[in-house]
């Protein structure tokens, strides 16, 4: 494949921006594309592909670099020999040695904490947690994410945007035990597309799809989704409840909440009422009025790092000791709007026991007017991002 320079260049942009501004790298590559519309979709492809693969493969690179201080331009050399590809004769990609890095990377295959590309301390939680799990959960997770979309059954059904995609081109596969769910077999921009203009198709991954059914929601309850962020389980709560009853979409953030009522609105959504929490009081004044609460918390999203890479880099013991204390006082004081007999949710995209029945475990303990009904975990290796759910019941 040959090389053009602008598109190194932009790949050598986008890494300054997430290791040096440390920016979100789906933010920066969104950015970085849409700073130049000549760039077509192969163009385009490429940047998005690279930015992501170094991003998850960071260790690795850099320790098979054998100088110092090497630029942005010339880590992607090192990237380019590993791949086996051969570099043109540039002169801001000189002072790469082939020889030296490949022989550096063989030496490296022994590590795996440098081979699977992470830091040390989150190998070392990683194993303690998971013990020999964990060395196939890493693989799976520096894999690409599938591209998954979820029909809106409100607006359509499964056959139909088959169908549809099929028309342009792209070919479509399902799902098993996701009814709503089909995988595309190529990146394309789906924003762009009829299907999701007119509401037909969420972008939503298969495990995340997993959430909302999990939650046992009916038509005409009252559910109560408390950690709504985006509102991609909202939405999907509400077309399970067919439209019919009450959807309370919290969060702390407003402007989260504004792009959830645009999603309702184009996905054909009356039933979700979006609400801004800023105080205790607001958390009071809905206890015991929900049939369901979905508690999709803040976690350190290490099931989700197929998509989001850069998270293993930003990722502190510091911060997630902090968002472990998050969760616990949010399961605590959320756990009080569920009505009597009725079903509390607690979600993570995490993988790690100390953020999923480790905090299950606590609250049951502190809270015995709840029992737990179900658990499921679902691992990276299965195919799409890792989630852990577990469903309570309050007692009557």
């Amino acid at each position: 494949m040959r090389l053009h320079r602008s598109l190194v260049h932009a790949v050598a942009n986008a890494l300054r921006y997430v290791f040096e501004d440390n920016h979100k790298a789906d933010k920066v590559v969104e950015r970085i594309l849409r700073s130049n519309p000549k760039w077509g979709a192969r163009d385009r492809g490429f940047i998005a592909e690279n930015t992501y693969d170094m991003v998850r493969h960071w260790r690795r690179i850099n320790e098979a670099i054998d100088f110092p201080s090497p630029s942005y331009e010339q880590i992607f050399a090192v990237w380019w020999i590993l791949n086996s590809r051969d570099l043109p004769d540039w002169p801001e990609l000189k002072g790469v040695n082939r020889r030296a890095v490949l022989a550096n990377d063989r030496e490296n295959q022994k590590i795996r904490a440098i081979r699977e590309s992470l830091p040390d301390w989150l190998d070392e939680l990683g194993e303690s947690e998971l013990g020999t799990k964990w060395d196939r959960e890493l693989r799976s997770l520096n894999e690409h994410a599938e591209l998954v979309l979820r029909v809106n059954s409100l607006k359509a059904n499964r056959n139909g945007v088959e169908y549809f995609f099929h028309d342009i081109d792209v070919k479509t596969s399902r799902v098993n035990g996701a009814d709503d769910a089909l995988i595309l077999d190529k990146r394309v921009n789906v924003f762009r597309t009829d299907a999701f203009k007119d509401g037909w198709i969420e972008v939503q991954d298969a495990s995340s799809q997993q959430v909302a059914p999990f939650t046992q929601v009916e038509p005409g309850m009252r559910v109560i989704d408390a950690c709504a962020g985006g509102g991609g389980k909202s939405l999907h709560l509400a077309a399970l409840m067919e439209n019919k009853g009450k959807i309370l979409s919290l969060d702390t953030e407003e402007w989260k909440l504004k792009n959830l009522r645009t999603r309702a609105s184009r996905g054909g959504i009356d039933i979700i009422e979006c609400r801004t929490i800023d105080n205790a009081k607001a958390i009071k004044r809905l206890n015991n009025t929900a049939d369901r609460v979905l508690l999709d918390v803040p976690c350190s999203g290490l099931g989700v790092l197929k998509r989001n890479p850069d998270a293993k880099w930003k990722l502190t013991p510091e911060m997630l000791e902090e968002v472990k204390a998050t969760q616990a006082n949010i399961l605590q004081d959320y756990s009080a709007m569920v009505k009597a007999g009725g079903k509390l949710v607690y979600a993570t995209c995490s993988i790690l026991p100390s953020e999923n029945m480790d905090q299950v475990f606590k609250f049951l303990e502190k809270n015995p007017e709840f029992t737990l009904e179900e658990q499921r975990e679902i691992w990276p290796s299965e195919g799409f991002d890792g989630f852990f759910m577990a469903r309570m019941v309050r007692k009557g």
